[in-house]
């Protein structure tokens, strides 16, 4: 069951005793733990009837009691346990969950983990709740993702402006929609996002950012790539070597992936570049510039930069100073 659907039931007034909530990706658990804590119970009523633990602190005995008492001047109480995975004697709370209260609804949030599914608890859970399991969203995925939640908010935005929120954020949903909230606030009365928006209202230079550099890369212009490197060094916010990495790997071995396919004609690639076509065409021309060998020496070079970025094999070379090393090796 997706997180939308576990709101729409609820919103339908629609529950079950207990919600496990668990996974790598904390978005859609902050998400669901927000609504259940501001939006299940009415506030004349959220007064006597919800209750928030926070694993840490949290004391397994208490948490049941809580859970077995019942609502006060309402239908149904709410039992939140936020950060579950911090609980000490969690499995204690198996006791509960062979015998819930249907006036509750509990909600445990396990952030960064899931349960085994062979331990007891798992099958307890499954038989008597509803277990969420968040995924983090695939790096190949992320481009599209940001399109359809910008238009669920009713906004649209070319790929690159998407491109910019995706190669400078990265995977991280929740600063991903805490950066888009800054445009709506800032764009009222305009359904389009551009890169003008982007760089203004969140500070990601639209000529001078990852996306661009991969750009330069790919099309074989060192004095553009060096040019935004030394932006970099400018700006160490603009574009840290732990941050320009992953993402010119993610750009790059998508590329490389093109040598493995038997069809490597526009239509084929273009599923893989998230049904872009302009994306799908310079992928092509890179791949004509560089070939085999050039592609897997960039994704090699990647390897080895980020090593050296964490010390091994290097000590005191700036960010900088590696970036423009290994985009001369790159491009030459």
């Amino acid at each position: 069951m997706s997180a939308e659907k576990i709101i729409s039931d609820w919103t339908k007034k629609s529950f079950k005793p207990i919600y496990w909530l668990e996974g790598e990706e904390d978005y859609y658990i902050d998400m669901l733990m927000d609504h259940a804590e501001k939006q299940i119970l009415p506030e004349s009523e959220a007064g006597f009837n919800l209750t928030v633990f926070y694993g840490k602190d949290a004391d397994w005995a208490a948490v049941i009691n809580a859970c077995r008492r019942y609502p006060m001047f309402a239908e149904r109480q709410v039992v939140l346990l936020k950060e579950a995975q911090q609980m000490r004697d969690l499995d204690k709370l198996e006791a509960y969950f062979e015998h819930p209260l249907q006036s509750t609804v509990f909600i445990a949030g396990y952030k960064g983990n899931t349960l085994d599914k062979r331990k007891r608890m798992y099958k307890i859970l499954k038989q008597h709740g509803e277990i969420f399991h968040s995924e983090k969203i695939r790096d190949y995925k992320l481009g599209e993702w940001i399109s359809q939640y910008l238009q669920s908010k009713g906004y649209k935005a070319g790929s690159k402006a998407v491109s910019l929120l995706e190669e400078h954020i990265g995977n991280d949903l929740g600063r991903i929609v805490n950066e888009i909230e800054k445009l709506e606030l800032n764009v009222k009365g305009r359904e389009e996002i551009t890169e003008d928006d982007i760089e203004r209202y969140i500070g990601i230079s639209k000529e001078y950012n990852v996306f661009e550099l991969q750009s330069a890369i790919a099309r074989k212009d060192l004095a553009k790539a060096i040019t935004i490197i030394s932006y970099f060094e400018s700006n160490p916010k603009a574009g840290p070597l732990q941050m320009v990495l992953p993402a010119l790997y993610a750009s790059f071995s998508r590329i490389y992936t093109i040598f493995g396919m038997p069809d490597t004609s526009e239509a084929a690639l273009r599923p893989h570049f998230y049904n872009n076509p302009v994306a799908v065409k310079n992928a092509l021309d890179t791949v004509k510039r560089y070939g085999y060998d050039g592609i897997e020496r960039i994704i090699l070079l990647l390897h080895h930069y980020n090593l050296k970025g964490v010390g091994v094999g290097d000590t005191g070379t700036s960010d900088a100073s590696l970036m423009r090393e290994m985009v001369a090796k790159m491009i030459g």
